[in-house]
């Protein structure tokens, strides 16, 4: 009965709005004005309809009744009221019964709260489409999206209250949501080495703070200069799985990725429990006998972290080799001169050696001490390169490139540095963007769901927790 009430309501639906829209358009010559304009009309048609059938379904499911009970208190039938909500095929208004408790205070709707609508205006498919979008552009941006390829146009204001909302319930349950998440995953198969890597990406927040670079010179109005705001750093995390070395190809192939981020904080406790949490999770699903390492950029923090915290001391541990590389052409350019062709023979031969030879790092410590004493170097350039063998001593132990690429590991942090880029640079730091940590993170949150391809998983676990907490 139900069924046959919504076929009729759709059907009659479609046929009024598309005599309505296409009559006309319909009997014209054939152009591609014509063609736009019965497109139009079908598609108001699909969308009305939609809205007629989806009505026609819910108030069959309305029961007129003298009083529920709810949680225990009793709610007396009130009167019938009307309720707009935002669908998937647009704005549809919903006739329901009101019932309030004795007091008059509170009220219940149970249509409402049987299709868990109680407090929502976006329906759930319009609010992970919305929620979904904005993990890559802004509510703006989604709204405009939304108006050229879909049938429901919500505001930009709708919009932003939506992932608010969402970003709220994801703040008090993500640890829950997460752990729920990896349970659920399995390592690849073939996984035969489990590489973990962090770095930093700094984002523009909109709090005050220190101005970089020279003092403002232009003229200022009489309100002075603008308020300064502060660049933070962001942290990443990534943890790859990587198989064997496919035939043709230097390193081996990644199998899989899994992200952890969040914004800027003192020390980054919260990132580092998130990271770890994820590291317990990949570990305990990865196959025996898995090569666990930790490959990252130079940046002192980071290692600093990593050497002091026991949890690391089974990993092996290397400097991304394109970092090295960049430091061994700055030594370089301090030795004989930036573009010269002697800098360039000197970076080319020991970039190959520390590929090849298992002290390839000494190697180029050796030729700096060498060179340094026979070319005679300014002041200047002494103490650049001074920077330089530093870093090469400091780090000489995690730059055995020669074993690990004989072994079939990676040496580089490719994954953590995309990562960076399509996490949080991307999406957060567009022209003109500020934000405060608290709206960053909702961003990231989501985000980080989508690039660690388990947004599907977390979509079905977060609309599970309403029933679970009766939150919502």
């Amino acid at each position: 009965m139900v069924l046959e009430r919504m076929i009729e309501a759709g059907m009659n639906e479609f046929k009024e709005n598309l005599m309505r829209f296409c009559q006309k358009d319909a009997q014209d010559e054939l152009s591609p004005e014509s063609a736009h304009a019965v497109t139009q009309g079908i598609q108001r048609a699909v969308a009305a309809a939609g809205r007629g059938a989806f009505r026609a379904y819910l108030e069959a499911k309305e029961e007129r009744r003298d009083a529920v009970v709810v949680n225990g208190e009793r709610y007396g039938y009130k009167y019938d009221s009307a309720k707009t909500f935002g669908t998937l095929w647009g704005e549809m208004a919903v006739t329901r019964g009101v019932y309030q408790n004795a007091s008059d205070m509170k009220s219940h709707v149970p249509l409402d709260a049987a299709w868990g609508m109680a407090q929502e205006y976006l329906t759930l498919e319009v609010r992970e489409a919305v929620a979904f979008s904005c993990t890559h552009v802004t509510p703006e941006e989604t709204h405009a999206l939304l108006e050229k390829s879909a049938l429901f146009h919500p505001h930009p204001t709708q919009i932003k209250r939506c992932v608010e909302a969402m970003g709220r319930q994801v703040k008090k349950h993500e640890e829950s949501l997460n752990a729920r998440i990896r349970e659920q995953e399995r390592a690849p198969e073939a996984t035969r080495v489990l590489a973990a890597s962090l770095d930093g990406a700094n984002v523009l927040l909109n709090e005050p703070g220190a101005k970089r670079g020279r003092p403002a010179e232009r003229p200022q109005g009489p309100d002075g200069p603008a308020p300064q705001t502060a660049y933070r750093n962001a942290m990443v995390g990534s943890i790859s799985f990587y198989g064997v070395v496919q035939e043709g190809h230097k390193g081996p192939q990644r199998l899989g990725c899994r992200y952890t981020s969040h914004m800027p904080e003192d020390h980054a406790v919260t990132f580092k429990r998130k990271f770890e949490a994820e590291l317990d999770a990949a570990e305990r699903h990865a196959p025996p006998g898995v090569v666990k390492m930790l490959v990252c950029d130079g940046a002192r923090s980071i290692w600093n972290y990593i050497e002091q915290n026991e949890r690391f001391g089974n990993y092996e541990k290397i400097i991304d080799y394109w970092h090295t590389l960049e430091h061994l052409s700055l030594a370089a350019e301090a030795l004989f001169g930036k573009g010269s062709k002697e800098a360039t023979a000197w970076y080319t031969k020991y970039r190959k050696k520390l590929l090849e030879q298992d002290l390839g790092a000494r190697g180029v410590l050796h030729s700096m001490d060498y060179y340094e004493t026979a070319r005679g170097l300014s002041k200047t350039r002494r103490d650049d390169l001074a920077t330089q063998r530093t870093f090469f001593e400091r780090n000489q132990l995690k730059m055995t490139y020669a074993d690990f690429r004989r072994r079939g590991l990676p040496i580089g942090s490719g994954p953590v540095e995309a990562a960076c880029k399509t996490l949080v640079k991307t999406r957060l730091c567009r022209s003109g963007m500020r934000w405060s940590r608290e709206g960053g993170q909702r961003i990231l949150d989501l985000r980080t769901y989508v690039k660690s391809n388990r947004w599907d998983a977390f979509w079905k676990l977060y609309n599970e927790l309403p029933a679970a907490s009766g939150e919502r």
